[in-house]
């Protein structure tokens, strides 16, 4: 069996860790990034050498092109080409707009949006060469419909479904699939803000009675990588029904 490589940002824990892991678990080489928890990034690199399979780390901002540069680079020397790229990285803000200020829109849409295009922009042009690759996006539900009190979050991620669907028509003719899951409530650090209550309230929206766990969107992405070479341009909600 041919090895395929993987590239995962944002992977040092929650849903980019599950990814990476689910990956390593099917036999990938995986490149993973994160942008300042050496520590949690050094452990998945250990439990994916543990597996057996190579991993290849680093410590950088992919909202930053020239981070970006160099974390494809460095991944595609170690690992060979890459076959799959997994655009993970983000965080939220909670608050209203009218008392965000500049500074934290802008890292917000740096970090979650124009690190996407840094990371495509670096992998595209060998994926067009080989005539073969897929990109998948880690959106929200709230880049479909919004969310109050999170406008910049919600903006990140409709940009990346907009993203989404529009790169794949460029890379489709090159055999090259480009697709987003927008998750729901998933059960990461992300939501562990939440007070018990909350969470209660939370759940009991959802019609399946439960939040998402990280491995379940890293068994669909899995699934994106490698089995659906006709299926691109799409936003494939996992919410269990809630939105």
């Amino acid at each position: 069996m041919i090895r395929k490589t993987v590239l995962i940002t944002g992977a040092s824990r929650g849903i980019g860790r599950a990814i990476a892991e689910t990956f390593a678990g099917a036999g990938w080489a995986v490149g993973i990034c994160c942008r300042k928890s050496k520590e949690d990034l050094l452990d998945v690199k250990k439990h994916i050498e543990a597996i057996g399979c190579q991993c290849y780390d680093f410590i950088g901002d992919m909202g930053c092109y020239e981070d970006a540069q160099r974390f494809v680079a460095g991944a595609r020397r170690v690992l060979g080409p890459v076959d799959c790229l997994v655009n993970n990285a983000g965080i939220s803000h909670i608050g209203l707009l009218s008392d965000m200020d500049a500074g934290e829109w802008n890292e917000v849409i740096r970090t979650n949006l124009t690190s996407v295009f840094n990371c495509c922009k670096q992998v595209i042009p060998d994926m067009v060469a080989r005539q073969n690759g897929s990109i998948i996006n880690i959106s929200s539900v709230w880049g479909n419909c919004g969310a109050s009190c999170e406008a910049a979050y919600s903006a990140s991620k409709g940009g990346m479904n907009a993203l989404t669907k529009a790169l794949a028509k460029e890379l489709a003719p090159s055999h090259i699939t480009v697709n987003a899951i927008a998750c729901g409530a998933i059960d990461t650090e992300m939501n562990h803000f939440l007070s018990e209550e909350e969470r209660s309230q939370l759940i009991d929206e959802i019609p399946a009675c439960r939040m998402g766990t990280p491995e379940e969107v890293g068994r669909l992405a899995l699934r994106l990588a490698g089995e659906h070479s006709y299926l691109t341009g799409q936003i494939i909600s996992l919410d269990g029904g809630w939105i």
